[in-house]
């Protein structure tokens, strides 16, 4: 069975060119154990979002944007709590955050005592999203359209949907997996 920490590493393996980097690295960037990065591939393995140990462990993309299209939100949702200070997430980060204007309200974060936004907690898929995302700009972006999908309103939902497939598909085609 699925985990959330399963889609932070998925999401990692999407930004990666050719072969799987190492446990090792992989865990590093995400500030995971090598052994939970190996159980989060193997749960992945087991639900068909990754190729088994043939295609040396490479993302099954089309699945991967299926599940995010028609699964996060019911598999994993939204965690909504009190203000604190955060990381901006959802709608609130980019590149959403240039698509949708702010409608007054506090927006969704991500708990982070380093965080520079107050607003609304929003309880990320792992509790080391915050710190890996900001040191990895484009795992942040796929994180916060995941987080949209998670909980956004129809529009939202839509363009993060969009979004995410584009930036998923267009690295399927650029390397030619499936």
């Amino acid at each position: 069975m699925l985990r959330p920490v399963d889609i932070v590493v998925l999401l990692k393996l999407s930004l990666e060119v050719g072969r799987r980097p190492p446990y090792i690295q992989i865990g590093k960037a995400l500030h995971l154990y090598p052994s939970e990065v190996y159980t989060s591939i193997k749960r992945a393995r087991a639900s068909h979002l990754v190729h088994g140990l043939a295609k040396e462990d490479r993302l099954n993309r089309t699945a991967l944007i299926e599940f995010l299209l028609h699964g996060i939100r019911y598999a994993f949702p939204a965690q909504l709590g009190t203000m604190t200070r955060g990381v901006p997430t959802s709608y609130a980060a980019a590149p959403l955050n240039r698509l949708i204007n702010p409608d007054g309200d506090p927006p969704p974060v991500w708990p982070y005592a380093e965080g520079s936004v107050r607003g609304f907690g929003f309880a990320p898929l792992h509790k080391n999203v915050p710190q890996a995302a900001l040191e990895d700009g484009k795992l942040y972006e796929l994180l916060a359209l995941v987080d949209a999908l998670r909980d956004g309103r129809a529009r939202e939902r839509e363009l993060a949907g969009r979004e995410l497939t584009e930036r998923l598909s267009s690295a399927l085609d650029a390397k030619g997996e499936s």
